[in-house]
Parts: structure tokens; sequence; C-alpha cells
């Protein structure tokens, strides 16, 4: 079998990357490169992403580690040496890891320290995909390879001739246990090291059985061998077993974990691997990517973007992770990091809305919204089990970044028509949220502030001011549509409109630009636009000052009008990329990541740039979305190791490249609209859970007609600059005659353009 995988794996990477596919293909996961974003570092993100061997949103991922114990970067494309084969929840580096354990082979000499026990390897022996993960280990000539299971694996190790065969298990240091039993071929033992906020109780359980009797074997503690306990619980521990083997003999590890129990870890083996072989597994897991990638079939590309598209989508179908398991009841429940406890129902960790709420979650709304329906009941168990909804799951409530985005979250989900969740139960955590500052940036930093004046001041030390207001005034705009659309009474909703209008705070009338305000009224000054952090978050005023996604016709006012503001956009593209680092007292990644862009002022590398392009939507001249989606596409997007842009960021990166390949993109979440750029492919098929589908054709689309000439849907001609998520869940077919020349026509009329608080006649 191995001979035959490895052709099916090469053959789709070999073809010349100009080369066109015409028509859509049957095995979408095999276009899917889990290596791109890896050649990153802390100083520049190229994703900063790691090949993730998993199941769709499955509770484990698996990766090969290359980077030390403890370090974020925990595999990187030019790094040298192996060091195991990881279980990890990882959602980002930043972030780093939590439960996890690794598993490495070896030969000769008795060993375990991570340094000792690394192998050489090259890219050339290596294959990665979603669903498997091989490489040959040099040092020990040891073949290596992961298939995953939603809570289990199997490993395969393929030994060379040798009296003195290994394998380590690696339970990483902040506390761990490690128990042997030759009896059974079985080793288990528990991690409890994390990274992000507290966790009560935090263990991961993990059960290993291998189909060959270990003949030698040793715990280890620390720095040494306990060769006389087969039971060892300490700071870092973990365990060597050894045999001889022949050559090209294949030892077979199943693998399980839990977050509740060892008895749970077992019962998850059980469930989930039973009586499979490693081949049995492999066709699951490779079957489980085909069926969710194949949810969107895009055909009319070249080999390149076929690539980037399904890589992107499988970005954006491994995280969050279900955190939740099925019990010997067959009841779904999960462990609580608030209580420590075992709870009732489902839980999901590892996303921070502050990226996600954007498109990510949009997306799944459209396309997979029973997974989403999944995931707001675990936001309900979060709130009643926490006190709060989390803004940044990792995999409970973590101290970083801003905005109050869950409110976001939830309200697009209802918005889009997902139910069959206690959304009254979600609408009272929103209002608990957006009125109340909450642990580990929980609720919202300065709200006594926000509540008295509207916004939250430059100088009382609460940072990244302005850039709250911001996302405060939109996240009640959310809160607002969710509860106007619950029946609430308007003297509840009414006054959360009110207050999305507070973005006009912090736009300064001399710069017409967001700015920091202080308590009396006054502008922070001296004002410099191009002033990375202080009162913006991971960016400067000229990335900020579109956050305001509920009303940007009133951004607009604000500017002096539609012309102002298309303007301004303008700028934001055809000024130099300086910047003032003075702030952070060196050039972070994300502004390094800025200048090499070459896109001028627009970082498209974070998040709060990402919706800007389609703002011209707003102002009558589409076509200059049309241009600058096609730019960012082809210059900022590649299936290389250096893929990315910038941080990739649980899928949200990935997913703005998705809706806009297939042609629009969510700018106001928690509204019935999406805004129109122009589709990447001649053809593409979108499979709704309902049974619908959307279809959408580019006959002449090519590199140069990247241009809107008209639109026609569902055979009637469309003039409006967006599309309505109600209708494409009847089922759609939207026909672009695409041009190499902007048609400076359509999309020009006011009663064309997308969504606006100011202009919302309701």
């Amino acid at each position: 079998m191995k001979k035959v995988l490895l052709l099916l794996f090469i053959v789709p990477f070999t073809q010349l990357k100009s080369q066109w596919v015409e028509n859509a293909i049957q095995n979408p996961e095999e276009f899917v490169n889990p290596l791109i974003g890896t050649l990153s570092k802390p100083s520049l993100s190229n994703g900063n992403t790691y090949p993730a061997v998993a199941v769709p949103h499955g509770m484990n991922l698996w990766t090969p580690q290359t980077g030390k114990n403890g370090n974020g970067w925990q595999y990187t494309y030019d790094a040298d040496k192996i060091r195991g084969i990881k279980q990890t929840h990882q959602p980002s580096p930043w972030m780093n890891d939590y439960g996890m354990f690794s598993i490495m082979p070896v030969t000769g000499k008795m060993r375990f320290n991570e340094d000792e026990r690394a192998s050489w390897f090259s890219h050339k022996s290596e294959v990665s995909k979603p669903y498997y993960y091989s490489v040959y280990l040099a040092d020990h000539n040891v073949t290596a390879e992961v298939t995953p299971t939603e809570r289990a694996a199997q490993l395969r190790l393929t030994y060379p001739d040798s009296e003195n065969s290994w394998f380590v298990v690696d339970a990483f240091d902040k506390g761990s246990s490690i128990t042997i039993i030759p009896s059974q071929g079985k080793i288990v033992g528990y991690s409890t090291r994390y990274s992000r906020g507290k966790l009560v109780g935090f263990k991961n359980y993990f059960v290993i059985y291998a189909d060959k009797p270990f003949t030698k074997y040793s715990t280890w503690k620390d720095k040494d061998f306990v060769k006389d306990a087969l039971e060892i619980t300490g700071d870092h521990c973990g365990a060597v077993v050894g045999f001889a083997t022949k050559k090209g003999e294949k030892v077979n590890l199943k693998v399980a974990s839990s977050f509740i129990s060892l008895e749970q870890a077992e019962l998850n083996l059980a469930r989930e691997l039973n009586k499979d072989s490693f081949d049995d597994t492999f066709k699951k897991a490779k079957s489980a990517w085909n069926e969710k990638l194949k949810k969107v079939e895009v055909a009319g590309g070249t080999i390149d973007q076929m690539r980037t598209f399904y890589s992107s989508l499988y970005r954006m179908l491994c995280f969050p992770h279900k955190m939740y398991e099925i019990n010997k009841a067959g009841e779904v429940v999960h462990y609580s990091p608030y209580s420590g406890k075992t709870e009732a129902g489902y839980r999901f960790a590892g996303t921070g809305f502050w990226d996600t709420f954007r498109a990510l979650y949009p997306f799944l709304n459209l396309v997979y919204p029973s997974i989403n329906v999944e995931m707001q009941k675990g936001l309900i168990n979060d709130y009643k089990e926490g006190g709060w909804l989390p803004e940044w799951s990792s995999p409970s409530y973590s101290d970083i970044m801003i905005g109050n985005n869950s409110a976001s979250v939830v309200a697009d989900a209802y918005m889009k028509g997902l139910r069959g969740y206690d959304i009254e139960t979600l609408y009272q955590a929103l209002l608990h949220g957006a009125n109340n500052e909450g642990p580990q940036a929980t609720g919202r930093l300065g709200i006594e502030y926000y509540k008295k004046l509207g916004y939250v001041p430059y100088d009382v030390k609460i940072n990244e001011n302005a850039a709250r207001t911001l996302e405060y005034a939109y996240d009640d705009f959310a809160i607002a549509q969710l509860g106007k659309a619950l029946g609430k009474p308007e003297s509840e909703w009414g006054e959360y409109y009110r207050r999305s209008q507070n973005f006009q705070k912090v736009i300064d009338p001399e710069t017409k630009l967001a700015r920091g305000r202080n308590q009396d009224g006054s502008f922070q000054a001296p004002f410099n636009p191009f002033k990375w952090g202080d009162a913006f978050t991971e960016g400067n005023s000229w990335h900020y000052t579109w956050s305001v996604f509920q009303d940007i016709e009133g951004l607009a006012k604000l500017m002096g009008g539609k012309k102002e503001f298309s303007k301004n956009l303008d700028k934001v593209f055809e000024m130099p990329p300086v910047f003032d680092d003075s702030y952070y007292g060196s050039t972070i990644h994300e502004i390094q990541e800025m200048v090499n862009a070459n896109m001028g002022q627009y970082a498209h590398g974070n998040q709060p740039a990402q919706h800007i392009i389609y703002l011209y939507n707003y102002s009558g001249e589409p076509w200059k979305t049309q241009y600058w989606v096609r730019e960012t596409m082809n210059r900022l997007y590649q299936p290389t190791p250096d893929g990315y842009c910038g941080d990739e960021d649980n899928g949200q990166t990935s997913a703005w490249y998705i809706f806009s390949a297939l042609g629009f993109y969510p700018v106001t979440p928690a509204t019935d609209q999406y805004v129109l750029g122009a589709p990447l492919f001649k053809k593409a098929t979108i499979h709704l859970e309902n049974g619908k589908t959307i279809e959408i054709k580019a006959d002449n689309n090519s590199d140069e007609n990247r241009y809107v000439k008209s639109l026609n849907m569902n055979g009637q001609t469309y003039s409006k600059n967006w599309l309505s998520h109600a209708e494409l869940l009847k089922g759609a077919t939207l026909q672009f005659n695409m041009d190499d020349k902007p048609n400076k026509n359509r999309g020009t009329n006011e009663k064309d353009f997308p969504y606006s608080y100011s202009t919302d006649k309701k």
C-alpha cells in the first residue's frame, strides 16, 4: 500500500503550477498542502502554521515536532531535526499548547532526552496530508507514520534490523505521570501542561497500545532513568520501551486520549479504533476530509490556485476543536476548565473571536451550520460554568486581544438561521458581557468609561482604547440585531443601536481618522496616524479607522461624503508603507509583513485591515474592490511554506481567501448580506446542508478579466453590490460576465449599496 500512497501524494504536486484545472476534482484533500505557512518565526510570520494531522474539528491534532519542548513554534520548515510525533491542541504559536505528549522512535543506545533522541530529516522524505503524515528519521533509519480519528490515532513505525529498537513517550513538564504495563503492551499517563489562563484540575490522559511485546523498558524523570519503577509521577516524566526488530518490521501503536479520565481514554480508543488497522483509519480520515472539502467545488483555476484554495479550506476546519467526548452511556460530556468537573454537553476550544468573527464563523453559518450549532451549545456551557463567554479560548479564558466579539459570533449564527439551542441564555450572556468587565479579557475593559462617555479614553491607562471603542460599537450593533430578531422590547435593544454609533466619538473631525480621545473630550496629541499600537491593536489609525462594519455610510459622512471616502481608501494603497513602532520599541512582525507586502498601508497580514478592500462597494466604485481582491489573492497567497502574509490565525486569513475566491465577503456579520467582489475561478459550486446548491459561474474569467462587467442571478440582471444570505440558502445561480476593463456604471447607484445602519429604513 505504501508505494501506491506515495504515488497518490506526489502526482498533484508535480504538475506545472500554471496548468489549469478545468473540472471539479474528486479528491480535493490531495490538493491540500499542510506545510503552507510553516516557514515562519517570531520576527516574521508567513502563516505561523504547523502540519496539523487531524480530522475536521477533531479533539486532537498531531504534528511532527522540530522545536524544543515548550516552544510555540513546534514545527518550522527550515528546521533540520524532528524530536517526536506530538499530540497537540495548539491554536497558534503565540498562544502555545496545552495537554501535549509525544512519541519518538529511536534505535541504538537507549535514550530519551529530546536533543539526544532527535533525528535529521529531509522534506524529500516527508509526506504531509491533512489525514496522514510520514517522515524518514535518518539517524534511526526509521519511518514514522501517523493517521488520526477525532480522539485517537494510529502510528506505524517501520524499523531496521536492530537488537535495540525503541520508542520514547514524553509526557512533557509542569506535571506529568507515566505507567508502563508490559503484560499488556501498554503505556498510560497524563500531561498537565498548559500555557494560558487558569485551568482547574487540567489533565490530558493518554493510553498507548503496541502490537509488539516490550522486552526492555524504563521510566524516566527529568534528566534520569528510573529503571526500578514502572510508574512515575513528577515534573517531567516519560517512558522508553524496546524490542528487537527485523529490517522493514512495522510496529503499530494505537493511541487515544481524554480530558476526563484514563477510563474515558480507553473508551475513546475502543470506540474510534476498535479493530481497525492503520490503513482502515487512514481511509476513514481521508474520507472525512473529502466529504467536508467537497462541500465547495471549484474549477477553472491554476494548479496553484486549487492548492491554495483547498489548503485554506483545510485550515478553516481545524479549529475550534472539539473538547467534548462520548461517555459509556452515549452522552455528550466534557471536562470543564472552570470547575474541573465532568459536565454534560458540548464544548469547543482553540479560537480567538477577535480574528474569527470576521469571516470564519460566517462561513460556517453558510456552508457548515450544523457544527456551529454544536459550537453555540458549547458557548452556553462556557457561560453557565465560567460566568462569561470566552473571547479567546485556549482552552479556557485567555487574557489576550480586545473586543467583545462573542456578540458577533452569537448574533451572526442566529441571524443566519441557526436554531436548536438555547438562544435566550446566549442573549443574556451577551448583555452581561457588554456591560461588565470580566476576567481574562472577557467582558469589556473600560466599560464604565464607555457607558458614560461613549468611548474608552486615551488618558486612563487602558491600552488600545480607540480600537476598543470601535469594536464595542460594532458588538453593540450585533447585540441590537439579535435582541430585535428575538422580539425583545425596543427599550432593550434600542439602546444598543444608539451605542453602535459611538464610533463617531473617536473619528477626529480634523484628520477624518480614528484617534485616541481624552476624558475631557480633547483628542490625543501629538497624533501620528502611522503609529502602531498605543490607541490601536496591532495596527495604526489607517487600519482601524475602517472598523465601522455596521455603518460605513455613517463613516463616509464623517469623512465628507463618498468621494472623500473613496479618496481615503485610495490613500491606503497609494501611501508608502511607513510606520512608527515606538509604542512597541521594535518592529513587530505585523509591521514587517505590511512593509514586505508592498501594498502601501494595506496590512492584510493582520485582521483589522482585511475587510477594507470591500468598502469601495459602499462608495460607488466596486471595480476597485475587484482589482484589489485579485491583487491580494495573487500576491499574498501561495501554496508554499511561506505562502501566507502574516498569522493564519485559526482559519480567519484562510476564510478571507475562500470567500474572496468565491466572489463575496461578509463585511458586516449579524446582517443578511455579503458584499460582492469578483470570483477567482471559472466555476464554483457550494453544496449547502439543506440540499440546495449555489452555482457561481464566470466562464470568461482570467487574470486579465478580473472586472465584473455584469451579473445575472437566477437568470435575471442583478445590479446590487451585495448578496442576501436568505436568498442564497434557497439555491442560486450567479453568472458573472468578466472583462479586462472596469465597468464604471455598474454598482454606482446608492440603492445598490450594501447595508449601513445610517441607511436602514427599518
